[in-house]
């Protein structure tokens, strides 16, 4: 599936761009192409959805921008990390929520989506028109098209969780009196996510009847446990409950999904798109450098390099040293838990010496999406020094097991079917610890009561520690309205377990405003719209 969907013709992405020049004039140049050119079988059908896909995957254009800086770095989970705090001056404001409309992060984050949403509308235009062939059945041709709305739900989830509501495209912009948008509300915006996510739900396949070649396509599976977040982050917790639900009976009791019995397999690359996996980003091997080039020009990840930990012993191996995890998250864990010690590194006692190998007085490093051999205790050595071919998981049976714990505990059912998913999460932690006897005991435990808020309490430790470092946590603190009490450095909870050095650089998380991020500054010169309050 990885070379099917990241080796999308760059010429065939040009020739369409070529067509939308043809209203603006009033007879086709010369070897202009039209789309009805272009889009004449099946195989096209597959280049153009295919395509679609391609933007999850891009990492760079002027700055690096994937979603962990976010999700990780602006949260309590990681400190930005690398050389020093001037090391990326546009992280670092994240990681202290001191963001402005000119982060090159959040401008190039913002462009990526869309340049998604676009190839996706593109997709969902000229698909339905391409007849049957011996390529693609009118059956394929339908999933074809599932998985361009399951696409372009996904981008806008992506945005609306960062910026709120946003322009609302869902046709392709082929002249210039389409290009002005307003913004969408919010809600207008889940309302076409959970749209989108709908009609994939109708059309896609499940994951058993995909071939092997093509497994990380989109899923009916993926479709509705999309549906559940999609809903828990709008608050409709009863609609949430019933995809979840939805989720359960027909995905993973019916055996489409299933936790791996080892919690470190889930970043084995002989793992990828397994058991477990219910949608990840596809990279490849890349051989070939673009540094300096931006979009789309690798097929190959940052992210590896960029978190990979620093340090004389770790060699042509070593890393930038990025994404470096707290020590609130390291005492997050409770004893004998064994995702701390597959979640978080310590260097050798020797290279603590090293001044690059500590950031702000923070000595961890990321172990996951850095491509690392667990069973032998060491990096894999990349073909490329900065490209990586280790896929990014989105979402993962874990995951869609404590959404719909939440959705269930958040709609009022009984506490039973809750308990139920969380233990199923921590089982399969409880069995990989050393002493599975004693560790990561059921619910009630430890100082959760067993009532509404105890429980809730331990569904949010529990969606910490499982996911701890794979890009949810400023996520979830921000749809949970608990940001500020957790991230304030005055007033939250985060800043009093961290160094002085750490707590030296930190802002104030403002209340109202630090829960979006601002409209790129280049985005409203060019589409006057209403800003995010505070920027």
């Amino acid at each position: 599936m990885k070379n099917k969907i990241l080796n999308f013709s760059i010429a065939a992405m040009a020739a369409l761009s070529l067509s939308s020049c043809n209203d603006w004039l009033t007879e086709d140049a010369p070897g202009n192409q039209k789309f009805d050119d272009f889009f004449t079988g099946g195989a096209m059908a597959e280049q153009v959805v295919n395509g679609a896909y391609v933007p999850l995957a891009w990492e760079y254009n002027n700055s690096y921008f994937s979603e962990w800086f976010f999700g990780d770095i602006g949260s309590d989970d990681a400190l930005k990390g690398g050389q020093d705090i001037a090391d990326g001056l546009d992280a670092y404001d994240i990681d202290n929520y001191k963001v402005n409309p000119n982060n090159a992060i959040v401008l190039d984050y913002y462009r990526a989506k869309y340049q998604g949403i676009s190839r996706a509308n593109l997709a969902l235009q000229e698909v339905p028109k391409i007849d049957a062939d011996d390529s693609m059945t009118e059956e394929r041709k339908l999933c074809f098209m599932g998985e361009a709305y399951f696409l372009r739900g996904l981008y806008y989830f992506q945005l609306v969780r960062l910026f709120g509501g946003v322009p609302l495209i869902t046709e392709v912009v082929d002249s210039s009196d389409k290009w002005k948008q307003t913004r969408a509300t919010t809600e207008q915006i889940y309302e076409q996510i959970i749209s989108d996510f709908k009609m994939a739900e109708e059309l896609l396949w499940d994951k058993s009847r995909y071939p092997a070649e093509d497994l990380g396509r989109a899923t009916r599976g993926a479709a509705q446990a999309f549906l559940c977040k999609a809903y828990l982050y709008s608050h409709d917790y009863e609609n949430a409950y019933l995809w979840g639900k939805k989720w359960v009976e027909e995905q993973y009791r019916a055996g489409e999904y299933s936790l791996n019995p080892r919690y470190l397999d889930n970043w084995m690359e002989a793992s990828e798109n397994g058991p477990e996996s219910i949608f990840e980003v596809q990279y490849i091997i890349e051989p070939t450098s673009d540094f300096g080039v931006g979009f789309g020009s690798t097929r190959g990840t940052f992210t590896t390099i960029l978190c990979r930990q620093r340090g004389s012993s770790m060699g042509s191996d070593a890393g930038w040293g990025w994404n470096h995890p707290t020590q609130n998250l390291y005492n997050e864990f409770e004893a004998g838990d064994p995702r701390r010690d597959l979640t978080i590194g310590m260097p050798e006692t020797e290279d603590l010496e090293n001044i690059e190998v500590t950031y702000l007085g923070s000595p961890y490093y990321n172990l996951k999406n850095v491509y690392y051999d667990f069973d032998a205790k060491t990096y894999i050595t990349l073909t490329h020094q900065s490209r990586s071919p280790k896929n990014y998981l989105l979402m993962r049976a874990a995951d869609a097991l404590l959404l719909y714990a939440e959705a269930a505990l958040e709609s009022g059912k009984p506490a039973s079917e809750v308990k139920w998913a969380l233990e199923e999460v921590r089982a399969r932690a409880r069995a990989n610890a050393a002493d599975p006897a004693t560790a990561l005991p059921e619910f009630p435990y430890g100082p959760y009561a067993d009532n509404t808020d105890g429980l809730r309490a331990a569904l949010r430790h529990e969606r910490r520690v499982e996911l701890a470092m794979e890009g949810h946590r400023w996520f979830d603190l921000v749809r949970w309205g608990i940001a500020y009490d957790v991230l304030d450095k005055d007033n939250g909870s985060y800043g009093r377990t961290e160094s002085a050095e750490a707590r030296a650089e930190m802002g104030n998380f403002i209340k109202g405003k630090c829960e979006l991020m601002p409209i790129p500054f280049e985005e409203l010169r060019l589409n006057p719209m209403d800003q995010n309050p505070g920027y």
